[in-house]
């Protein structure tokens, strides 16, 4: 799986010419759980959710259930964004946790149609609240200030740390996967992911994606987060939350599969 580009360290400018991502096809390969058995939790708002094991008929479902053309919310980059240079799929670095694949697909927020070439970098802490590239700065224990270059501006990484880091390119379809571990939380937000796609040369999207509180508790419950006490921040009171940033996600063999579309607005027109 991957390109000949896979974990090396290249610049958003060389990835921007054109390297071909891999195709959502591979994830659901990889992912189709087809020893695991339907489970069911509840929701925070009280409902109920079947959680079935994943078939390819089921994950395409995480992607084509979305198809909307209202533009994907925006929100700031936070401190702990940099250009970790890392083309890859799988950005776990045997980072420990629960496993998670991600399929995003990026479309154009006028049009619906696919934005091929685009290219989309996710980023978010490990199990314990850390990100790479800042472990003394994040956290959020011991009132630890964020680290310089905060809100949005790019941080000057404190080490050499790149786990849980990584871009790739949307295929014709608008397509990127990911391979990574569910993220642990930090002291005044709840659990997020970061995202950004590159159209061209510039950021055209900055937005985070969120999970269902139902499933962060169940994922949260389990080693190694269950070292990592005292959550603080959930959905309802996390001030970037919004519904339209949760994740459409269904149990897999070996972990969870989640998706989502992401509207883009390429000329910045505002629609």
């Amino acid at each position: 799986m991957g390109n000949d580009h896979e974990g090396r360290r290249v610049s958003r400018r060389r990835l921007l010419a054109g390297v071909s991502s891999i195709g959502f096809g591979a994830l659901v390969t990889a992912c189709a759980g087809k020893g695991a058995g339907p489970s069911t939790v509840t929701t925070s708002t009280g409902e109920t959710v079947t959680l079935e094991a994943v078939t390819d008929a089921d994950l395409t479902a995480l992607l084509s259930g979305a198809q909307t053309c209202t533009l994907t919310a925006s929100t700031t980059q936070g401190p702990y964004y940099f250009d970790a240079g890392k083309i890859r799929s799988d950005i776990r670095e045997d980072k420990p946790g629960t496993k998670l694949r991600l399929a995003l697909q990026v479309q154009d927020s006028e049009t619906c149609r696919p934005i091929p070439n685009a290219v989309v970098e996710i980023w978010h802490c490990d199990a314990g609240g850390l990100y790479s590239g800042a472990e003394a700065a994040s956290g959020g224990s011991g009132g630890a200030p964020p680290p310089p270059g905060g809100g949005d501006g790019d941080l000057v990484p404190a080490d050499d740390t790149r786990y849980l880091r990584g871009a790739q390119v949307t295929n014709q379809g608008g397509i990127v996967e990911f391979t990574t571990i569910w993220p642990g939380w930090y002291r005044g937000r709840t659990v997020h992911i970061h995202v950004m796609v590159h159209v061209g040369a510039e950021k055209t999207l900055t937005t985070q994606l969120m999970f269902d509180e139902a499933l962060n508790a169940r994922v949260l419950a389990t080693e190694p987060y269950a070292r990592h006490t005292g959550r603080d921040t959930f959905n309802d009171d996390d001030s970037i939350y919004r519904p339209s940033m949760l994740l459409k996600v269904a149990q897999a063999r070996d972990g969870y599969v989640g998706g989502i579309v992401l509207n883009a607005d390429p000329d910045h027109d505002g629609a």
